[in-house]
Formats: structure tokens, sequence, C-alpha cells
């Protein structure tokens, strides 16, 4: 009997590791970046360099520190969680409104505002998030959470969508355009580099993004961003104007705090630079002053409840 061969069957060769990371994931992540988007090449062509303020040190946990919590409904929250793991402090997904109970400050992610709106509707979560605002615990929204957390929001589909409210400031839903629209800017940040030292800006990444026209007295200014006067939208008195040459060239706000609320509406979690995420915290350290929670480190937080440490995600670089 003739000796046969054993035929290997085939098999793709297998990409090196630098293909498999970074931008080839993002890439493919129908959650942000739809296949169709054409913008997507300059969204990640330029590079951004991990940053990570010095004065973040990790250390050990004890019984009575918390976690930070993130909306899990839909959008960026694992690039969260990945962002304050790199930082040494363990995110935790929120999806029901009893989980609010075991976390002392919240992260609204990005995403798609009307379908969060949708979930968080679905799942009673508007009642426990307004509460958990007006007990003046740390909430920061990024994109579609700004919009959350805004008292007031125009531009948005028929029939509207339900809002936390919190924050004193009127939101334009879809201010910067439909997604291939999206665009990357260098933004002047002086208030965050006083405190996090580093480069003198930030860049903010703007994918679908809202924008600030309004803020009431009591509502700091983080970030602008310059805009030609036709793309500048007033609202007044219920009125919303939107007229060519009608208002003089302004910049449009991008980042406000009002005592315990943070608002971006670019994502600085998709970015290597962590000093948003660092301000946040210690908004959230300064909140439990004469308390007995702090923040819990992600490792030993992982380890103290036996799982795993989660694999960090790749990152815009």
């Amino acid at each position: 009997m003739a000796h046969q061969s054993k035929v290997e069957p085939k098999t793709s060769p297998k990409l090196p590791h630098h293909k498999k990371s970074g931008r080839t994931q993002f890439l493919h992540n129908k959650r942000l970046f739809p296949r169709s988007n054409s913008s997507r090449a300059a969204l990640l062509s330029r590079r951004v360099h991990h940053f990570i303020p010095r004065s973040h040190l990790r250390r050990a946990a004890s019984p009575g520190e918390m976690a930070v919590g993130v909306l899990a409904l839909q959008g960026s929250f694992n690039e969260h969680i990945s962002a304050l793991g790199r930082l040494g402090v363990k995110g935790v997904e929120i999806r029901k409104p009893e989980q609010l109970e075991n976390v002392t400050s919240l992260i609204i992610p990005g995403g798609e505002s009307t379908t969060m709106a949708k979930l968080a509707e679905y799942h009673n979560l508007f009642p426990a998030l307004r509460e958990f605002v007006k007990m003046g615990k740390p909430v920061w929204g990024t994109c579609a959470g700004l919009i959350f957390l805004a008292d007031k929001a125009v531009g948005q589909k028929l029939g509207g969508q339900e809002l936390v409210g919190g924050l004193d400031c009127t939101v334009n839903r879809n201010y910067f355009g439909s997604q291939i629209q999206s665009f990357e800017a260098e933004l002047s940040v002086p208030k965050i580099v006083s405190q996090e030292g580093g480069p003198e800006t930030f860049r903010g990444v703007f994918i679908r993004a809202p924008a600030v026209l309004e803020v009431g007295p009591g509502v700091e200014v983080l970030a602008e961003y310059p805009v030609p006067s036709a793309n500048v939208l007033y609202s007044s008195s219920g009125v919303q104007i939107q007229e060519e040459n009608a208002v003089p060239e302004k910049k449009v706000l991008v980042a406000v705090k009002q005592g315990n609320i943070l608002g971006t509406a670019f994502h600085p979690e998709l970015t290597g630079d962590t000093r948003w995420h660092s301000y946040f915290l210690k908004m959230a350290n300064e909140s439990r002053e004469g308390t007995s929670s702090t923040l819990i480190p992600a490792i030993e937080a992982n380890a103290a409840i036996g799982e795993r440490p989660r694999i960090d995600l790749p990152v815009f670089q």
C-alpha cells in the first residue's frame, strides 16, 4: 500500500502583531466607526502619545473603597473602563438602577444618544440617574453623555429624547454635522494643564459631536472651539436662528463643568492622553472628603473579587 503523505490544511498567514492592534481594531469597530465612514482615515491618521499624569499614583485598596461606574448601555464604555485601568482605577459597568448604589461617581460615555435614551428608559434608569446627580455625586458625560446631562437640547430627532439634566446649559445634538464630518482638533485646555501637567493642548476627537450653545452663570468653561459664523446656532427664548453672516464669528463651548458635573463634546477615552480621566478622578476624590470611600485600584480590585484583569483596549496612536 502506497504511503500517503499528510496534507496540511491551508491557513491564512498570521498578521504581524501591530496589524491587530490600535488602528486596525478601531477600523472595524462598528460601534464607533461604520465601514461607510469616509472620514476614518483622517481620524486615525494622526498619532496621539500616551500621557498619564505623574501625580496619579497607585496605592493599596482598603475595605471602604468604591469604584467608578460607567454607564454600559451602548457606546464607548469599554474604552472609558480601559482608560481608568491605565490610571489604576477600577471601572464598573452600570446597566440597572440598583447598580448605581455600588459606585460613588459615574461616567456616561459617547455613543448614539437616542439609542442610549431608549435603553435607559427601558431599564427604568432615568429616575436613578437623576437622583444620582441631585445627590451631588460626580458625573462626567462625553459626547452623547454631555447631551444626557444638559438641561436643554436642540436639534433632536422628531419627538426628542429624555434627558437626565443637572447641567445648566443648552446643547445642539449634532452641531458639527454627520458621521462623515467627524474630525480631530488641538484644544487649548489651561485648567487641565494647570492641574494635570503635560502638553499645552489636548487632541479632541469629535465624532458626530454636539456643542454647548449657552451656559448658566454657575458653569465653568474648560475648552472652546472656533467656528465660522454660518455654523453658529443661537437659541434664545425658544427661538433658534441659523443665518449666514447673521452673527459674528465666535467659539462654541466643547468642555464645561458645574459643581459635580463635567461634560465634554469630544472623546478623551479614544486617545492615549488620560488627563481628563485623572481630572475627573480628582473631582470624585474631592467629593468624598470626610467619608471613608476612595477609589479602588483596578488590579487590586479585580484580584479581590476573583476577576481576571481586563485586557487593555487599543487607542489612537
